[in-house]
């Protein structure tokens, strides 16, 4: 994912007053806007499940114990199989497809774990499992390993069950990072090819939500209120994290994010990306060597996975 130029200095001067960046995107606002207060609704007529947090973040150590898991590494390729092995017994899809790079061609592959509901409808939650290409020294505990292993955990709370409402996907995109430096044609390999997949298919004319998750794991979580997410999506985020007493959590900054969503947002469907941009002091952990398992908690996983699956009510019950 990345950050526009003029957002950058933006979040630089929100952060601490002075500057740094993960990647360059489109406009940041200077200002977070406050959250309106949610609507008195009727809440969810069963309360919302809640996740093991221990248990996701031991998914999270043994994802980032593989080490680098960038496209054409060994760590890729055993990430692959660890992913697939937990979802043993599940629907699981492969997307695989040939990636043309500044670096070169890599094959790719997406991985798709369905969840049948009652509703011919879908609800898509998704993440990043490759890890930065140039970077050699660098396992990506929260940028790749965080999302990747809570999706996982999300996994264990859907197997099995019949969903009451939209069917659950759970997907592990290939390729979100740049090989070389990030543009439009140099990111988000494995998103861009389902999306178009799945629009050519009418897939994508049936999915009435995506939520993206990305770099989640901080033990300082501020998840930022994302401009190129869909508005109605954010308020129905802000209610579940309200609903569970999250709220102090969220939204309290806007940026505008380049990630995974971008691609199903170019083609009409509803997305949102929950992504803490702000890692470390003046982001000095995004994208070095320092992004490593101490900088993460359980509690963190803890409040995305509650609030996911809360929203996932909500948007049922819409």
């Amino acid at each position: 994912m990345r950050l526009n130029p003029a957002g950058w200095l933006i979040f630089l001067l929100l952060s601490s007053g002075c500057a740094q960046n993960k990647a360059p995107e489109a406009a940041a606002v200077a200002e977070a806007k406050p959250i309106a207060e949610p609507a008195k609704a009727a809440a969810p007529q069963a309360p919302a499940p809640t996740v093991n947090p221990n248990r996701a973040m031991q998914y999270v150590r043994e994802i980032v114990a593989i080490g680098r898991r960038a496209p054409g590494s060994p760590g890729h390729k055993k990430e692959e199989s660890y992913i697939k092995n937990h979802l043993n017994g599940d629907t699981v899809e492969q997307d695989a497809f040939t990636a043309k790079t500044p670096a070169g061609e890599f094959q790719l592959n997406n991985i798709i774990a369905k969840y049948p509901g009652t509703k011919d409808c879908i609800l898509v939650v998704g993440s990043h499992y490759d890890t930065n290409y140039p970077l050699k020294n660098y396992v990506g505990a929260n940028d790749g390993g965080s999302t990747s292993g809570l999706l996982l955990e999300l996994a264990n709370h859907l197997r099995g069950k019949k969903h009451e409402g939209c069917s659950v996907w759970l997907v592990w995109f290939d390729g979100e990072e740049a090989f070389d430096k990030w543009s439009p044609t140099d990111s988000l390999y494995g998103s861009r090819h389902i999306a178009e997949k799945w629009k050519s298919d009418g897939t994508a004319k049936r999915i009435k939500a995506l939520i993206l998750l990305d770099m989640i794991g901080d033990a300082d979580l501020n998840i930022d209120r994302d401009g190129n997410s869909d508005p109605a999506l954010l308020k129905t985020v802000y209610d579940a994290a309200t609903q569970l007493g999250y709220q102090s959590h969220f939204f309290a900054r806007d940026l505008a994010i380049e990630d995974d969503h971008l691609p199903f947002r170019n083609f009409g469907v509803p997305v949102v990306d929950l992504i803490d941009f702000d890692y470390g002091y003046n982001n000095a952990f995004h994208h070095t060597s320092e992004d490593t398992l101490d900088k993460l908690s359980p509690k963190s996983l803890q409040i995305v996975g509650d609030v996911v699956l809360a929203t996932l009510q909500r948007l049922d019950a819409q």
